[in-house]
């Protein structure tokens, strides 16, 4: 049994709902309940019937990509359903059945044949797909033998989807038919039954467009001939008030159309010929005191047949509208009022040859009416809320990456899909100390604005731990207490880099998160095997790090998830298409040069399919350069009188031998200057580094923690000025607290310079 099968039933049955036309309500079936309720699912439609009282058939509309070897052969696709069949008598009872105290093998071996070979056990569910007034359909779920066997409550969930997927099949097929132009004059039972189907249909929808077509779709043809809807324009949003005065636009309009309505020829000034709309303004202003402000304050729904409300038809419509001519009850015009105000208005119109409305008709359009307005205000809100949400999280992602030396970098970042948009996904790019870099990838388990903030707290400790230099793992150590104190709940996993360019190594922790992939220069990829560790969150566990090559002209992927795990593959497939997917994009340009970085991160996340957005998604790619050994200069001077002029010595030489001439008297000096503050300090030995990139890079560690001020000395200070000078000279400079003192550097030339 699913763990939580209310959540299941409430999130994929409203992706079922939200379906348009058959085929996709079928496909949407099959991806809901793959694999948490079934492995595998197949789908039998009805074959629309010339004679209503002919033979039903069956045909085979979907079957799950996932079936695999569940069942041996392959399904007919087409099965005929004798009214005397046993197939018969159980889609007429309109239950889900399965093995067991519900035998369902003779109606199996009438839809499958004989020589089907099924999972043994209570594996197999036959759900009927029926309508309110049909059986549109019956679907079959399996499961593997590795598998338990269905329970009462699988099979309950399994009904109910099977349901919600007949209606939506029903309304798809019925829409060719003939369509009738009204509602058919009904005791108040079918006038409600309408009311429910179409609130239902409203309801569905997820945005205000949506909204507003499952209205128009409720509407026409069964209600009215033709519907018009208009809305506020801005919509207002929760306690808003808006300024100025109100502002109607025309969202949508929807008359009868195509089949069925070959005997109605509407008159060439009702429609616009070029969209083939209904002959209405596109924008109405109302004034206040007016008659369409009088309608719409009273908020009920109101017949066309006084004076005051034809004008007020004739404000929101236009004076120039043909509609106008269709007053009296052949018209409503009901206004939308929303929790706190009217947010529009919808209008009704039957034709003149047709029935009027009457005036239980009224009700009806008070509940659509209703309906809609309350469905807008609430996409409105959650329009508003998930605009805040992803502009919070993007908010707390880099607004851009840094240029470390010996490394390029591309990153890409997806919300989750609409249902799911805000999650914990995050990456970074932080320069360490010695033109090193940390790469960091990292995801906070859960879909909320809860998530979205433990992410933001979880990246600054992150940010702030590794401006300390700490290893990989003590790092990882830090964010396990930091996600303990922000709550037992609170876990997220992690993968934690180092590279460092002058060596060629990197440095690697995890916790918890999918393993790096590394493409070697000549197209060869291939999963680091590094320790998996625990997530963040869990407390007392110890993390590992290890240490691997990274060769000049690799790329190395970081990734979440989301990229790789979704309801059609577990982790490890993905993990293995997302390899070969590298593999396959660096053959396109040849063992001798790799795939550039922005086309490599475009060809990964085409990996994804239809159905694969369950998660929001983090890739972070890195190219490494690396530095050459020939571009490194260090040395070490012992913390004593001679040192800066030793240090000067061999800066002149360096630069001399790199051909940076130009460069020799300001690096001189500023090297100087710094040497020699870390030897009036310094106890230990002290470290000079050059490294030659597309700058000059100058680098002088010492053991002191201290960090240098910059200030101004005064005149009669003899020191003092020698990071003034730094700040003047430089193109760039800085200072870094290590574990074991810190270290100054500079950088001089580059393209500027």
């Amino acid at each position: 049994m699913l763990p939580d099968p209310q959540r299941f039933l409430a999130v994929s049955g409203r992706r079922i709902a939200r379906a348009e036309g058959a085929a996709q309500v079928v496909r949407e079936l099959c991806l809901s309940t793959v694999p948490d309720l079934a492995d595998g699912v197949f789908v039998y439609l009805a074959e629309q019937r010339r004679d209503p009282d002919g033979p039903l058939r069956l045909r085979l509309d979907g079957v799950s990509a996932e079936l695999g070897g569940l069942m041996g052969g392959t399904p007919p696709a087409v099965a005929p359903v004798p009214s005397d069949g046993v197939l018969a008598g159980f889609l007429r009872c309109g239950a889900a059945r399965g093995r067991g105290p519900d035998d369902v093998e003779e109606a199996l071996r009438e839809l499958l044949g004989t020589a089907s070979r099924l999972p043994q056990g209570n594996r197999v569910l036959l759900a009927p797909l029926r309508a309110p007034d049909a059986v549109v359909g019956v679907a079959v779920f399996l499961r593997r033998i590795d598998r338990e066997d269905f329970v009462v409550d699988d099979i309950a969930l399994a009904d109910a989807l099977a349901a919600q997927a007949a209606l939506g099949v029903s309304e798809d097929t019925g829409a060719p038919q003939a369509r009738p132009a009204a509602m058919p004059k009904a005791p108040d039972e079918d006038r409600l039954r309408y009311v429910g189907a179409a609130t239902r249909r409203i309801a569905r929808g997820f945005d205000t467009d949506e909204i507003v077509l499952g209205l128009c779709r409720a509407a026409v043809p069964t209600y009215s001939d033709a519907a018009l809807v208009y809305l506020r324009d801005p919509l207002p949003v929760g306690d808003e008030r808006p300024a100025g005065p109100a502002v109607l636009r025309l969202r949508r309009t929807d008359r009868i159309k195509g089949p069925g309505a070959e005997g109605l020829v509407w008159p060439a000034e009702t429609v616009n010929d070029e969209q083939g709309d209904l002959d209405a303004a596109d924008w109405s202003e109302v004034v206040p005191g007016g008659a369409l402000a009088e309608v719409l304050r009273g908020v009920r729904p109101v017949f066309a047949d006084d004076p005051a409300t034809r004008v007020a038809l004739s404000e929101l419509v236009g004076e120039d509208s043909a509609l106008n001519g269709w007053a009296g009850t052949h018209a409503i015009l009901a206004p939308l009022r929303g929790r706190r105000r009217v947010t529009g208005a919808v209008v009704f119109l039957r034709r003149p040859e047709r029935p009027a409305f009457e005036p239980a008709d009224l009700l009806v359009a008070a509940q659509l009416a209703t309906h809609t307005a309350l469905g807008v205000d609430k996409a409105v809100l959650y329009s508003r809320e998930a605009f805040i949400a992803d502009r919070l999280q993007r908010a707390m992602l880099p607004h851009s990456l840094p240029r470390p030396t010996g490394v390029r970098l591309a990153v890409r970042y997806l919300p989750a899909a609409e249902t799911a948009r805000v999650g914990g996904d995050w990456y970074d790019a932080i320069p360490l100390p010695g033109s090193r870099v940390a790469l960091v990838v990292g995801d906070v388990m859960g879909h909320s604005m809860t998530s979205a903030a433990v992410m933001g707290q979880l990246r600054t400790t992150a940010l702030t731990l590794a401006g300390l230099d700490l290893p990989p793992q003590e790092v990882l150590h830090h964010l396990d207490e930091q996600a303990q104190r922000l709550g037992t709940d609170r876990m997220a996993t992690c993968l934690y880099v180092v590279y460092d360019p002058v060596s060629h190594r990197m440095t690697v922790a995890n916790a918890g998160h999918p393993p790096p992939i590394l493409l070697h220069p000549g197209g060869k990829t291939e999963v680091l095997a590094v320790p998996p560790g625990a997530p963040i969150g869990v407390g007392g566990i110890d993390f590992e790090a290890v240490e691997l090559d990274a060769p000049a002209g690799a790329t190395l992927l970081l990734y979440t998830d989301g990229l790789v795990e979704s309801r059609l593959r577990d982790v490890w497939t993905g993990i293995e298409q997302l390899r070969e997917r590298l593999a396959a994009t660096a053959q396109l340009t040849g063992p001798d040069r790799p795939p550039p970085l922005e086309a490599l991160c475009d060809e990964v996340l085409d990996m994804l399919g239809p159905g694969d957005r369950d998660d929001d998604i983090a890739l972070l790619a890195a190219r490494f350069d690396g530095i050459a050994p020939s571009d490194v200069a260090y040395w070490t001077f012992d913390p004593e009188v001679g040192s800066p002029g030793r240090a000067r010595r061999l800066t002149r030489q360096a630069l001399a031998d790199w051909g940076l001439e130009e460069l020799t008297d300001t690096a001189e000096l500023l090297v100087s200057e710094i040497v020699t503050n870390a030897v009036r300090h310094a106890s230990r030995p002290i470290s000079l580094r050059l490294l030659r990139t597309e700058v000059l890079r100058c680098e002088v560690g010492d053991d002191v923690p201290q960090l240098p001020r910059l200030r101004r000395a005064s005149p009669e200070e003899e020191h003092g000025r020698g990071l003034f000078l730094v700040n003047r000279l430089a193109r760039r400079w800085g200072t870094t607290r290590l574990g074991t003192g810190k270290n100054v550097w500079f950088e001089l030339g580059g393209p500027a310079g």
